[in-house]
């Protein structure tokens, strides 16, 4: 037991880009030592400051510092209901938090503390969309001149594009979408850009969980030919045994896992080896202590990691995927948004992962080697509107997953 305590845990909202991000502060008894995690769960973020001021504070102040693994199984098991987006994300950005503390105590980079690199740097994946085919295209000229070797491809907004529907006069307003067109946008994507620009490049897709389950399975096939590098979210989580089914149909790879929250989720994804990645949002679940663990399970069942990284994850949830992919045997692919490129988040956090020729790179700094300016935090507050791709709606007016 150290006598390092944890004395205050503190919220931070700031949305230098424009989407919430929530940043987990934990403050110690040892002048100067504090720690940085990730609780982005920007669609709901006032509920997870919540959680994290009113709950979370008074739960850890007191306890060792140091004691990472004992903190996290109290802080997962003492509400009695568990493993949902809010809660997760509250605890997420306090088990972050406290193993930069014990990387600056040990005067060693997390990456290290866990056991040093397996590989120097980590390979990432961008977007490149676009409303038309030209656009598309001068995406991934744009991208392969910088260096990037894996692309996700996207032809309009998930789900295809919005236009020209035949929707209910009266029907309510809403990010509408065609299922059945944009089934068949997918493969003429996918020739398009193999006939302009080879083989040589990976790409992958990102369904977002927008179809039907037998129509995802026929888009799986019918990609097969063009050799994608995965099939992101085919499905939603509700409909998970429907992964058999793809597998048995066809060799597309499939990443999953961007929405689980609780392991009997991807268990039996991973067991019976219908996926290929895994790709959670590591606050999602909870952080980067059981993000180990589920790596670790992944790995002799040939799954590999793939984590969530969007817009909507900080730059210390950026750098704690970086430090997971360094460490991990069984690693795949990062996604990645550049988001360390603009001058406003770089304002705020200082020491962002770095890319150089589509690797990520991490620093040498103890911790997860990001320092968070607090009064330039306070010039992008965050925003509470609801997002109006979330109202997702069918033609007929439907609301439906998103």
């Amino acid at each position: 037991m150290s006598d390092i305590r944890i004395t205050k845990v503190t919220a931070i909202e700031t949305a230098p880009q424009g989407s919430n991000l929530i940043v987990v502060r934990i403050d110690t008894n040892q002048p100067g030592l504090y720690g940085y995690g990730c609780a982005t769960f920007t669609q709901r973020h006032k509920a997870v400051v919540t959680a994290i001021e009113e709950y979370m504070d008074q739960l850890l102040r007191g306890r060792d510092a140091l004691a990472v693994n004992d903190a996290w199984s109290v802080m997962m098991n003492s509400s009695y209901w568990r493993n949902g987006p809010v809660l997760n994300n509250a605890i997420s950005g306090c088990d972050m938090a406290l193993w930069d503390i014990a990387g600056k105590v040990a005067n060693m980079p997390v990456w290290q503390l866990w056991g040093g690199k397996v590989r120097q740097a980590v390979p990432v994946y961008r977007h490149a969309g676009g409303d038309d085919f030209g656009r598309v295209d001068e995406t991934v000229v744009a991208f392969l001149e910088q260096g990037y070797q894996y692309l996700r491809i996207q032809y309009g907004g998930y789900g295809g594009r919005q236009s020209f529907l035949n929707t209910p006069a009266g029907s309510p307003d809403g990010a509408y979408f065609d299922a059945k067109k944009y089934l068949r946008s997918v493969p003429a994507l996918f020739e398009h850009v193999r006939a302009k620009f080879g083989d040589e490049i990976e790409l992958c897709h990102d369904v977002h969980e927008r179809l039907d389950p037998v129509d995802a399975v026929w888009l799986a096939k019918h990609l097969e030919q063009y050799r994608p590098f995965f099939l992101e979210d085919a499905l939603a989580p509700e409909q998970g045994a429907w992964f058999k089914t793809i597998r048995e149909a066809c060799a597309t790879p499939l990443a999953m896992g961007e929405l689980f929250n609780n392991p009997m989720e991807w268990q039996p994804l991973v067991e019976n080896r219908w996926i290929d990645f895994i790709r959670c949002h590591v606050s999602q679940i909870g952080g980067v202590t059981p993000a180990r663990k589920l790596a670790a399970h992944c790995e002799p069942f040939g799954v590999k990691t793939a984590w969530h990284g969007p817009g909507d994850v900080s730059p210390i949830g950026h750098m704690a995927n970086v430090h997971l992919d360094l460490t991990t045997l069984n690693f795949g692919i990062q996604e990645w948004c550049g988001m360390e490129t603009d001058p406003r988040v770089r304002e705020v956090f200082d020491g962002c992962a770095e890319i150089r020729d589509g690797f990520a790179w991490a620093n040498d700094k103890p911790g997860w080697g990001i320092e968070v300016d607090l009064e330039k935090a306070k010039k992008y507050p965050c925003d509470s509107a609801q997002p109006r791709w979330l109202l997702a709606r069918l033609p007929d007016g439907t609301s439906v997953k998103a």
